[in-house]
């Protein structure tokens, strides 16, 4: 008896494909940068500018922003080898103001979206830009994203970024950097600058 295979079934077999079509050799490990020090983002964007040099596809979904950037602007010039993607308002949300119904919906409907790319087969790298810090504020759970690193593939690396990492993250990371802030010109009253913070 032939079955028809369905476009779900047609789905599955291409992720299949590209999967098999990334570096047979290359395994993905998980890391995570955190701490109060500036360059989290940044050496995420560092890893993905890297990893484009070897033709290696990255997909960076920033958690919190919503606001125009520098990155989204270069990888313009690098499409097909980074794609960026904002789960977030356009507002720079602060830590104590009381969340929207939105800002629940945007980090739900962006952690699928990452988890949609990471399973896709297209990419050899998944960032979850300030994911820490959603998590931190409750608009992600725990689980959730401890649930997204038990569905890794093997050959896909797993950047997390963002303030405050659960020490659950910490345990689950092969690879753990601390940005510490021993000095900051925001002390000073110097603001964020394009081309530097944004």
């Amino acid at each position: 008896m032939e079955t028809k295979k369905t476009s779900k079934g047609k789905k599955d077999l291409k992720e299949q494909n590209n999967r098999k079509n990334s570096s047979a050799s290359f395994q993905g490990l998980i890391q995570v940068y955190t701490g109060e020090g500036k360059g989290k983002t940044t050496a995420a964007l560092g890893l993905a500018l890297r990893a484009a040099g070897h033709g290696f596809r990255t997909y960076f979904g920033q958690f919190l922003k919503g606001q125009p950037s520098g990155e989204i602007l270069a990888v313009r010039k690098l499409s097909g080898l980074i794609t960026i993607e904002q789960f977030g308002r356009k507002k720079f949300l602060k830590i104590t103001e009381d969340f929207e119904e939105e800002d629940y919906k945007l980090a739900e409907d962006g952690l699928k979206k990452c988890l949609e790319a990471m399973l896709s087969g297209k990419y050899q790298i998944i960032v979850l830009d300030e994911v820490n810090v959603a998590v931190n504020l409750g608009l992600l759970k725990e689980k959730q994203v401890l649930e997204f690193l038990d569905r890794k593939p093997a050959d896909v690396e797993v950047v997390l970024t963002g303030r405050y990492a659960p020490e659950s993250f910490l345990q689950r990371a092969d690879l753990v950097t601390e940005m510490v802030c021993r000095k900051h010109y925001y002390e000073k009253g110097v603001r964020a600058r394009k081309g530097i913070e944004k």
